[in-house]
Parts: C-alpha cells; structure tokens; sequence
C-alpha cells in the first residue's frame, strides 16, 4: 500500500468532467458517472471532486450530480466548489462524502471553517489554496477561480487557515496546473513548513518523477492529480488511468 496518497482530482464545470490549463479553457473529459466506475475499476483509495467556477458565477453545487456521484464511488470523497454555509457542508457529508473542500468563503469568513471543524472534526475540513505569481515573481493567494487577487502570500494564509480549525491543505499553483512540468516544489516546500497538518501537492504532475520530486523535497503529505489520470499523455486524447502501483512505489520509497 501506497505511503503517500495519490489522488485523482477531477473537475466539474455544470454536470461535466473537464480539465483546465493555468486554470483557462476547460477542455472536455467525459461523463462523471463513466469516470467514476473507471477509477472504482482501478481501485483507487481516494478521489477529489472540485466544481469549478461554482463560486465566480455564483452558483450552488449541482446536489444531484454529486449524490449521482456518492452512490457510483466506492473510494472515500472530498468535494469543493461554491461551498458557503454549514447547512451546505452538512448535506454534502450526508450524501456519503468524507471531506469538504472550501477556498473563496474563507475569504469572508472563516468561521466556516471553525464550525465545520468544531462539528465534524478537522479531519473532514480541507483548505484549498490557489497561488499565482505576480509580475515581479512574488507568489500571492487568489479566490474565485483564480481571479480574484489578494496580497496573501500562502504560507500566510496557510497558518490562518489551519489556526481557523482547517484538517488539510489542497494546494494548487495556478501557473503549473495542466502543464505537465512539474509541481511548484519551491511553493510546496514553504507552506509545508509552515503548517503542522497535512498539505496536499496539486498542479503540474507530468510523470512519477514529478509526483517524488515534490514529496521528496516538497515536503508534500499527498499528491493530487489531474492531466496524467485523465489523458494519455500531453497533447494527446482522454484516457482515463491511474500510474502503476509498483512504480508509484519504488519512486516514493526510495
């Protein structure tokens, strides 16, 4: 059994499965429900689902696609994407999702969090955090589908949100996400140690090297995965996968 986690993270954009590069022009993937019996077949122990855009364009999660979702999944779930009340989060978690994912709210308040935590547990309670850099190179915090920018650098934001009551960190570079070359291991390397709880590596996986490199040196818990469990290969068409097992665990015991 894997030591680090290696999560499938997909994105839903209205009842569709896309996938986005530096978070622009989401390409389309296929049908939620097909993918899903796709990574039951391959037995993966864990799967994020983020919908995208939720927040931007003011709209609520789709609670049919994600009960839709819940029934087909055989692995442990986190959802994110337009959560913004407790009552929202605790009909989520009774579909039979294990984890909430919450971004742009935080930024209003973060007492969402808190609650979310005090009720559930912190386990059940993850931050996801956008960083880009800015023209002089400083990396900054955005909300809103990486729209909206802040003067938070991430190690800041990401020492707020864990005081808050948060359980985990999805960290994702919005320069790196769907380039295939490699994660922001500088980034990872900060926030990791800057926190105490878990932070989840997301944006840029190419390769098995790519996902070691930034557990190695990143410090990263986890690693979440995006264009390599959906593509072939760069540049090429959709195919739903997992890396091989063996591999994955070779490049990360070594």
């Amino acid at each position: 059994m894997l030591r680090v986690r290696v999560i499938p993270c997909l994105q839903l954009l209205n009842e569709n499965l896309v996938k986005t590069v530096c978070f622009k022009k989401p390409g389309y993937i296929g049908d939620f429900i097909n993918t899903a019996r796709i990574f039951n077949e391959l037995e993966v122990d864990e799967m994020c689902v983020l919908g995208i855009r939720n927040t931007k364009q003011n709209r609520a999660p789709d609670f049919q696609v994600l009960q839709h979702l819940a029934n087909e999944c055989f692995m442990p779930l986190s959802y994110g994407g337009g959560i913004n009340s407790f009552e929202m989060g605790k009909e989520i978690l009774a579909m039979g999702y294990e984890k909430l994912v919450v971004n742009s709210h935080n930024f209003q308040d973060l007492k969402l969090i808190e609650r979310l935590a005090g009720h559930f547990g912190r386990q059940s309670v993850v931050v996801s955090i956008d960083v880009k850099k800015n023209w002089r190179g400083k990396q900054l915090v955005y909300s809103e589908s990486g729209q909206r920018k802040t003067t938070l650098t991430a190690e800041k934001w990401a020492m707020e949100l864990e005081s808050a009551g948060a359980g985990e960190i999805l960290l994702t570079s919005i320069d790196a996400e769907g380039t295939w070359e490699g994660f922001d291991v500088e980034l990872t390397r900060n926030v990791t140690k800057s926190v105490s709880i878990p932070v989840i590596a997301h944006g840029g996986a190419g390769n098995i090297d790519h996902v070691r490199e930034v557990v190695k040196k990143g410090g990263a818990s986890a690693v979440a995965l995006g264009s390599m469990v959906v593509y072939q290969k760069k540049d090429m068409g959709v195919l739903v996968n997992f890396p091989d097992r063996q591999e994955l665990l070779n490049a990360l015991s070594t």
